[in-house]
């Protein structure tokens, strides 16, 4: 019988199939080293990597529904705020502006807010481009439940709708941040800083304040003049307007006029005194009339009241 050659002479030397193998083991190895160095971080750890952006637009607008779900709305209030929305997404005129845009789509997303750091996203990007679409929007919509949660960091809600953007997976002609609220920032940085750190990106931002409680102060956190305020102090970019809801009864017709204006990119025709437009980098077209840093110190004279007892 013939025996088996050994894989190694006595002298040492890899006979040649094994040279073979050990090269191919050693560049194999090698190979799938260098994949794993080339990964991106995100891929290394499993992270989720942001869906590609289109280099040419897919969308007519990039639309951020940013809403106000701190303690000083009263529960009928949020709801009514959220009916709003719902009832705007299932109105034919909303449909008809999404559908006959130059490219008949937009691409949406829904977040509350509160105090800084406080986000929930409610609905995610979706795109709306039909009927279907839009009313399923509103369904899924209208069955969430609405959180809550102290203070009002509207700064921080622009910083988290900015960063939004780099998730959305498509590009709009026009990217937009819709605020709405019922009081002036009174946490996180200065609005009025992070406000022209979105505009510098090119972002529109409108605002909604609501001014249910009549446009005076009738609360320690409250501000007489809130559309002012929001007029001076939040809005910016491009085209940039204030919609104040002053009663109940004006939520669902505000906020579908707010809509349309935002889909089709146009200013209101009426009620130009809540228009400020502003170019997309740089400061203020105007200075700012009102006090800015107003709920800062609201907060803080309640703070230094409240301790001083």
């Amino acid at each position: 019988m013939s025996r088996s050659r050994p894989l190694f002479a006595r002298t040492g030397r890899a006979k040649p199939e094994a040279s073979h193998l050990l090269a191919w083991l050693l560049t194999a190895a090698l190979s799938i080293a260098t994949a794993l160095l080339a990964l991106p971080a995100s891929a290394q750890t499993g992270a989720r990597l942001p869906p590609p952006v289109a280099t040419v637009p897919t969308v007519d607008v990039e639309l951020v529904l940013a809403v106000d779900v701190s303690l000083s709305m009263d529960l009928d209030e949020q709801r009514l705020q959220r009916d709003g929305y719902v009832q705007a997404f299932r109105h034919p005129d909303v449909i008809r502006a999404i559908t006959t845009g130059g490219l008949g789509r937009i691409s949406v997303i829904y977040f509350e807010w509160a105090g800084a750091g406080i986000h929930s996203i409610v609905l995610d990007w979706r795109v709306v481009d039909s009927a279907e679409t839009a009313l399923r929007f509103a369904d899924d919509l209208a069955a969430k439940p609405i959180s809550r949660a102290r203070m009002t960091s509207i700064s921080s809600a622009m910083d988290f709708a900015g960063m939004l953007f780099q998730s959305s997976g498509e590009r709009g002609t026009r990217r937009v941040v819709d605020i709405s609220g019922d009081g002036p920032n009174n946490s996180g940085r200065p609005v009025t800083v992070a406000r022209d750190d979105l505009v510098s990106q090119g972002v529109t931002i409108n605002g909604l304040p609501i001014l249910l409680k009549g446009n005076s102060r009738s609360g320690f956190f409250d501000v007489a003049n809130l559309d002012s305020y929001y007029r001076d102090c939040v809005i910016g970019g491009a085209g940039a307007f204030v919609i104040p809801v002053k009663a109940a009864s004006e939520f669902p017709t505000a906020i579908r006029k707010k809509l349309l204006l935002e889909i089709a990119g146009r200013m209101p025709d009426r009620a130009p005194r809540f228009v400020r437009t502003q170019a997309p980098a740089g400061p203020p077209a105007t200075a700012a009339a009102s006090d800015c840093m107003v709920g800062e110190r609201l907060w803080q004279r309640y703070l230094i009241d409240r301790f001083s007892e």
